[in-house]
């Protein structure tokens, strides 16, 4: 843990899939969120369509509207714990799917909602339509935003983000192997890059044929690693304080656009 005098305290869940046992899964975030306000934290962040679980065979049939029974049973665990929550879900909007994320504040208020934006593989291409917009909220004092899983991995949406002021980004995961890198490599490297904290939240263990990665990282907006996972269950905190402004990166206010074409 990081320790800072008035700074973001931040929970991290990971934990394996519930995969379609919607009891177990609110079980474990009970557990996770009592055990985060314990430790001071106003945010936990847990992993990428943890209703019903990423892997589950019929997606369609739990999918449940913004607002929904999940969204009220997610709400009141919020309000009796204290402490925030991020996580992602499958959302059905009409005839369509979304792989979403939503964040509740401590009082159990939704706070912003997003639709993943870049979705990964033939299969969520089958599954989810996808998201079309950016979502931006205060959180602490803190401009911050949700992206979900692969949207991470592009530096142009985090690079829009960084233009627009945005310190703090919690990303709900499903990486599955062998994509370890991304997590040890990928998001350190964006994360000093963007001058941004990022906040990723993976599952571990199996599910169907999907292995998980683990390894789930807070990474600080100079590059530090404040807390990572390894393969197994865990329950990270990590405090988000402002680096030292001599070592952030200054890419982004730096960058030339090339005009002229080759040659």
């Amino acid at each position: 843990m990081i320790k800072g005098q008035g700074a973001l305290r931040l929970a991290l869940w990971q934990g394996p899939s519930a995969a379609g046992d919607i009891e177990a899964a609110f079980a474990d975030l009970a557990a996770a969120l009592a055990a985060s306000a314990a430790m001071g934290a106003q945010m936990l962040v847990a992993p990428e369509v943890f209703l019903p679980g990423y892997n589950h065979p019929d997606i369609a049939a739990f999918a449940q509207p913004r607002g929904g029974d999940w969204h009220h049973r997610l709400a009141a665990l919020v309000r009796a714990s204290g402490c925030g929550l991020t996580l992602g879900y499958a959302e059905r909007d009409g005839e369509r799917l979304f792989n979403s994320a939503v964040t509740f504040d401590a009082t159990g208020a939704e706070l912003a909602h997003y639709r993943k934006l870049q979705l990964f593989g033939p299969r969520e291409a089958v599954i989810y339509t996808p998201g079309d917009a950016y979502t931006i909220f205060d959180l602490g004092g803190i401009r911050s935003a949700l992206m979900i899983c692969y949207d991470i991995e592009f530096a142009a949406h985090l690079r829009s983000l960084a233009l627009d002021g945005v310190r703090l980004v919690l990303c709900p995961t499903a990486n599955m192997e062998p994509h370890g890198h991304v997590a040890r490599l990928v998001v350190p490297a964006h994360a000093v890059n963007h001058g941004q904290t990022l906040v990723y939240a993976n599952f571990c263990g199996a599910e169907g044929d999907l292995t998980y990665c683990g390894a789930s990282v807070i990474v600080g907006a100079d590059g530090a690693i404040l807390a990572q996972a390894g393969p197994g269950p865990a329950l990270l905190v990590a405090d988000v304080i402002a680096p030292d402004p001599r070592v952030l990166q200054t890419q982004v206010a730096d960058y030339v656009p090339v005009t002229r074409p080759a040659g």
